[in-house]
């Protein structure tokens, strides 16, 4: 099977920095996220496998970030992240991939998923800063390339704008190349 016929499936994939490693290697990246898709009614083409899943949902709900703004959290705010969840989590279980992974940072998710298969910074992947990232799935751990992290957690530092969220949710390339390596 050469890099064409591997199907990789970006699920929530908006920035789309996760699966470049895998769309440069000539892979076929399918990303399905808003405003193209959603992927709470997606239905997946036959044949249904996939090589491998990369699923990164929206944080908004999940991350301790937003913590501070859970009370003014509507009930269809987080039935829809669950949507999200489970609608993945439905792709994954369908396409039966050779590998797959779920990407949220620290938060709300791990009582749903239970504990990670891994917990990294993207200064653990030669990215100077810190956000600490937690991975749930069947997948190779990718080898880890520490470099200090000499912008601290540049994301908290973030001004607000319209932006901003889009900012903080691009995957770090040194982890995005190192999950490719680890994952091909």
């Amino acid at each position: 099977m050469n890099n064409k016929d591997k199907v990789i499936y970006d699920l929530c994939g908006g920035t789309r920095a996760w699966s470049k490693p895998y769309k440069d290697a000539g892979y076929d990246v399918r990303v399905i996220t808003l405003p193209d898709y959603d992927i709470r009614k997606y239905i997946l083409p036959f044949p249904h496998f996939a090589y491998g899943i990369l699923f990164a949902p929206p944080c908004t709900v999940w991350a301790n970030s937003g913590a501070r703004w859970w009370k003014d959290r509507t009930p269809n705010e987080i039935l829809e992240a669950v949507e999200v969840l489970m609608a993945g989590i439905r792709i994954i279980w369908e396409t039966g991939p050779i590998f797959w992974a779920i990407e949220n940072p620290v938060g709300k998710m791990r009582k749903l998923l239970g504990e990670p298969r891994l917990i990294f910074n993207p200064c653990d992947y030669g990215d100077n800063y810190t956000k600490k990232t937690l991975l749930w799935g069947k997948f190779n751990i990718p080898w880890m390339h520490k470099v200090e992290p000499t912008e601290g957690s540049k994301m908290h530092r973030l001004p607000p704008g319209e932006k901003r969220t889009e900012i903080r949710s691009i995957t770090p390339q040194g982890f995005a190349q190192a999950f490719y390596e680890a994952n091909r």
